[in-house]
């Protein structure tokens, strides 16, 4: 009897393992490494920069018990497949797998899926190839250009602003692009103009528009409200006249299929999504989401690409889909698009694996996040090979004493790929129009209710995560798996902050950013990073060694850091303090944000002589159903939210369930949500309510009274964070949970600390 063969693959997570070991059957066993097994130590360099910039690599703490299973695995294999991600790091990994248990050449094999579905999959094991060391050097050259930079840059900012600052390579960058934003609207000067707007009525048949002021012979901007008196002057009481009309036909193409930084901008226009959540959900249905009677699939293609590329067979399941669900009108011919010339190209866009696992009918086997996600991604791909859309567009300028007045009007013929996507908006400002009556050339109109109004420009918008993605990508800093995690840094690291949607720079974004232009010019250039990037580029295509590239950029780097070092010597850089609207209540000053050993807090900008502190609170929308005071967000001593009335002890009502600004249809009292993300429907909590919607059908996970013995927890308790001190030990669990976020243990302390629901004195 022949012997069994015995393949191990090597794959980064879990889900992705159980997809594919489903695809390859049983002469594969298929194991999970849980991304890097080996790294830099982080407690030092971990670079020998003296002996031509040699990386120390060293297993990862916590991940032993898995090396020494792998180990065994492969020593016992015939063939070790290393199927991590198809990108540089994913290349890096399985580089590493081979050094750490030291692969023999012969027994190694490289296997990388752009798609995971059966036919790729057991095509990528019939054709492996070898491990490609320039997409390992590139990663390499990115890892030890940011740890040189973090290790050295970090411990000054230590020194000169404040404990615990850290500074990157790009994300430097990030922050300093919206810092410059914020200089420009405040350095913005805006300038006065005005419009005017009259009603056109015809003489001799019903039917009225609006029409628009446009100029004379030329455009012309009305700039003050004599410009617009003299206008309006002229054509007091007299008759205007259809000049010209003008009917065209516009199309509108489809956008094409997404590559990593379009769907990070479009899940959250329309999704409200963050690009790190975007691309966790995208990573789910990539590994593989279990779909009642096909088990486990890959859903999506690999979701960190700049390419618009598309594989034959996705384009003629495209045509075959779009002509028997919409008909021969809406499909032509197969659209390809051009990729940038900056591109890599190693992947295809973001498309649906099977274009017939359309979102309706795998609804039921999607969470919330990812049916929308998926739902996204499909209607892009099916819109982009469809037909234009089609609108009749007639233009109509009313001349009056010399002075045009124009209206539009644009109404759609055919609705082409609108049947099934949009793409969405950053500005949804729209020019108006008004619904025009049939006209004709030389007719006379009347016209009534001039309307002027006074505007000023405005300065540019500030970032949202969806259009610094954008410009990030625009200027060519970062690459498609960086976009998420940079902004996710400087974020956390509280350079920058969020407020409806829009990021501007804290004090102490603004101040690490001005010392890193004075003393690093070149770290903090978007142009030179934009080169670096090209750098790397050209090493992953074999055409430069990755250590010259450490080389010559250390050798400035270096030298900034001397004389940094030496100009700030006897320096301490002050961060503003951020002054709030909270007075305080001893000497009526304005309470100004600090920083403790464990986080932000209020105090009184009167010490020494006054030492009044508060923790900071977060005011919600609703009012408090036991006395109608407002409701503040507060923090429970582990970390989690819970709401509470603002008078505290004195009323005694607090919640989980999230206060909304709706009131109840039947008893007029403020309606709460349940926590958690996305688009939860607001219930009523008064039980004298008849809309009540009772604690047990909200949709939390119901506790076990072992489990509500074990958390011991409830809102009450967290009145003890209200000291500064305490507050922060607090935070402090809470980044201990989302560290330990991957054992089981800590999964269930989360879901049964958050997913109960207490209301007291209600």
């Amino acid at each position: 009897m022949a012997k069994q063969a015995n393949h191990l693959v090597i794959v980064e997570s879990p889900s992705k393992a159980k997809t594919i070991g489903k695809y390859l059957g049983n002469d594969y066993t298929v194991k999970a490494c849980m991304g890097h097994l080996r790294d830099l130590p982080k407690s030092v360099m971990g670079v020998d920069i003296e002996h031509d910039f040699e990386p120390v690599y060293q297993p990862l703490k916590g991940k032993e018990e898995l090396i020494e299973d792998l180990q065994k695995r492969a020593e016992n294999a015939d063939i070790v497949y290393l199927a991590t991600d198809p990108d540089r790091e994913g290349e890096a990994i399985s580089w590493h797998i081979k050094e750490l248990f030291q692969l023999p050449e012969e027994k190694t094999r490289r296997v990388t899926f752009n798609e995971i579905t059966k036919n790729v999959v057991t095509k990528a094991i019939q054709e492996p190839r070898d491990i490609d060391y320039n997409l390992v050097d590139a990663q390499q050259a990115r890892r030890i250009l940011d740890r040189l930079v973090g290790y050295q840059l970090s411990p000054l900012l230590w020194k000169k602003i404040r404990r615990g600052l850290s500074a990157g390579r790009v994300q430097s960058v990030a922050t300093r692009m919206v810092v410059d934003r914020e200089n420009e609207i405040r350095q913005f000067v805006p300038q006065e103009y005005w419009s005017l707007d009259v009603t056109l009525r015809c003489l001799d048949k019903p039917g009225s528009f609006i029409a628009h002021y446009y100029g004379e012979q030329k455009k012309r901007e009305l700039t003050c409200e004599e410009e617009v008196q003299e206008v309006l002057n002229d054509i007091d009481g007299k008759q205007f006249t259809v000049r010209t009309i003008k009917k065209t036909e516009k199309k509108r193409s489809p956008a094409p299929p997404f590559i990593t930084s379009t769907l990070q901008q479009e899940a959250s226009r329309k999704l409200n999504m963050t690009p790190r959540r975007t691309m966790a959900i995208a990573q789910q249905l990539y590994e593989g989401v279990d779909i009642q009677g096909e088990g486990t699939v890959g859903l999506i293609t690999y979701m960190r690409t700049d390419s618009q590329r598309i594989s034959e067979e996705a384009l003629a399941a495209a045509k075959d889909l779009i002509l028997d669900r919409y008909g021969s009108a809406y499909y032509t011919a197969p659209r390809r698009y051009k990729t940038k010339s900056a591109a890599q190209d190693a992947h295809e866009a973001i498309r649906p694996s099977n274009v017939r696992l359309d979102p309706e009918s795998i609804m039921g086997d999607l969470n919330k996040d990812q049916y929308r996600l998926y739902k996204l991604i499909w209607s892009r791909f099916v819109a982009s090979q469809m037909n234009n859309a089609l609108f009749d567009a007639v233009s109509i300028d009313s001349e009056c004493a010399g002075h045009i007045f124009r209206a539009n009007e644009q109404v759609m013929r055919f609705s082409g790929f609108t049947a099934v996507y949009e793409e969405g908006k950053d500005d949804e400002t729209e020019e108006k129009t008004s619904h025009l009556p049939k006209l004709e050339q030389g007719e006379l109109l009347a016209m009534s209710d001039p309307k002027k109004e006074q505007h000023f420009t405005q300065p540019p918008a500030r970032y949202t995560e969806a259009t610094l993605v954008k410009a990030m990508e625009e200027k060519g800093v970062g690459r498609p798996s960086t976009y998420a995690a940079t902004i996710s840094t400087i974020e956390d690291r509280e350079y920058v902050t969020k407020n409806d949607k829009r990021l501007s720079p804290t004090p102490l974004g603004e101040v690490v950013t001005q010392m890193m232009i004075d003393h690093f010019t070149d770290v903090i250039d978007v142009e030179f990073t934009a080169h670096m990037e090209d750098q790397l580029d050209r090493v992953e295509e074999g055409k430069l060694p990755w250590k010259r590239v450490l080389s010559d950029f250390y050798a400035d780097f270096h030298r900034e850091m001397e004389n940094a070092e030496e100009a700030l010597k006897d320096t301490r850089i002050k961060v503003p303090d951020e002054v709030t609207d909270e007075i305080c209540e001893l000497c009526g000053k304005n309470m100004v944000v600090k920083f403790g050993r464990f986080g932000k807090f209020l105090a009184c900008p009167g010490y020494p002589e006054c030492k009044n502190t508060k923790p900071i609170v977060e005011r919600m929308p609703g009012r408090c159903p036991k006395c109608g005071s407002g409701m503040l967000k507060r923090k429970s001593k582990r970390g989690f939210a819970f709401y509470a009335c603002e008078r505290g002890a004195e009323c005694g009502f607090m919640t989980w369930d999230v206060p909304t600004a709706e009131d109840c249809p039947v008893c007029g009292q403020s309606l709460f949500k349940k926590s958690g993300r996305g688009r939860m429907k607001p219930f009523c909590i008064n039980p004298e309510c008849s809309n009540f919607l009772p604690e047990d059908q909200r949709g939390y996970h119901k506790k076990t009274t072992q489990e509500t013995t074990q958390e011991g927890e409830q809102p009450a308790q967290a009145e003890q964070t209200e000291k500064p001190k305490k507050a922060t030990k607090t935070a402090k669990a809470t980044k201990t949970t989302k560290t330990a976020k991957t054992t089981k243990t800590t999964k269930t302390k989360k879901t049964t600390g958050k997913k109960t629901t207490k209301e007291s004195g209600v």
